[in-house]
């Protein structure tokens, strides 16, 4: 009875040990590097509006940032820690992806076109939206489509898709354009204001968003047919299985429960753009099953 006892005994300590162990393998890479930093940090635009942006406070606000603010309540419940801190830092076009990298932010949540090509460096979280390339310009301009600007001076933000999608065009349709590297769209927009550019490009729901916010908005339009396919994603660090399960699962759960639209409305009303029945059918899409 007594080596029964002492087996019985050795077995459960085994059981313990091995349960243990998996617990601790289970959490791994930013999910782990969250729960020993005691904060997650959310890369974002500073001004991005309606993505992106910063209120009357000081404090990051718009869409992107509603979904990830969603993402760091799911992180807390996941972790059980109720105190995490929830941490802010300010990316562009040429930092997101380094300090993706490197670790000073744990997600960006931005105006990211998912893309095979950055994938090689990042990895993306499933689409949070859909838009495309158009162009930004002053009303009196004259120009209507992309062929108006033969010769003219266009910007586009440094390291975008953007960029890429005005370099392409410009060699295959022969159009002798002036590409301004743009560091953001303040940038950008000042470049356009002062006419130091004829046209902006970058993505459609964004130039809505710059006009909005500007001074004179009847000034400005968003010109021509769409040049591009672009699918917004939230960024997180590659080979991370766990972190994007846990952030598509919130996607999900917002698709399923109508909470998307809600967020959709709150910050696409700003800018007078409704909700379209392609753009619901595509989220709709990726209402995975829990």
């Amino acid at each position: 009875m007594r080596r029964v006892h002492l087996f019985g005994g050795a077995l459960a300590v085994a059981f313990a040990f091995v349960g243990a162990s998996a617990n601790a393998q289970e959490l791994y890479g930013t999910l782990k590097k969250i729960r020993d930093s005691g904060a997650i940090v959310i890369g974002h635009n500073e001004d991005s509006p309606p993505f992106a942006s910063f209120d009357a406070d000081g404090k990051p606000k718009g869409y992107s940032i509603d979904i990830c603010n969603k993402i760091a309540v799911a992180v807390k419940a996941e972790l059980k820690m109720d105190n995490l801190a929830v941490k802010f830092q300010a990316v562009n076009g040429q930092t997101r992806t380094p300090l993706l990298v490197n670790g000073t932010v744990d997600l960006v949540c931005a105006t990211t076109t998912n893309t095979f090509s950055r994938q090689k460096q990042v990895d993306f979280l499933n689409t949070m939206f859909v838009t495309g390339n158009r162009l930004l310009v002053k009303k009196n301009s004259g120009i209507k489509e992309i062929e108006d600007l033969k010769g003219k001076v266009v910007s586009a933000n440094q390291g975008t898709t953007n960029e890429k999608v005005l370099n392409e065009l410009n060699q295959k349709l022969n159009l002798g354009i002036k590409v301004l590297s743009t560091k953001d769209q303040p940038q950008a927009w000042i470049a356009l204001e002062s006419d130091r550019t004829d046209a902006h490009m970058t993505d459609e729901v964004v130039e809505y968003g710059l006009i909005a916010k500007s001074k004179n908005p009847d000034q400005y339009a968003v010109a021509g047919r769409l040049l591009s396919f672009d699918p917004y994603a939230i960024v997180i660090r590659r080979d991370d299985s766990a972190f994007r399960s846990l952030g598509n699962r919130v996607l999900a759960d917002l698709y399923r429960s109508g909470e998307w639209e809600q967020i959709y409305s709150k910050w696409m009303s700003t800018i007078g753009q409704p909700l379209s029945p392609e753009l619901k059918l595509l989220m709709s899409m990726q209402n995975y099953p829990d």
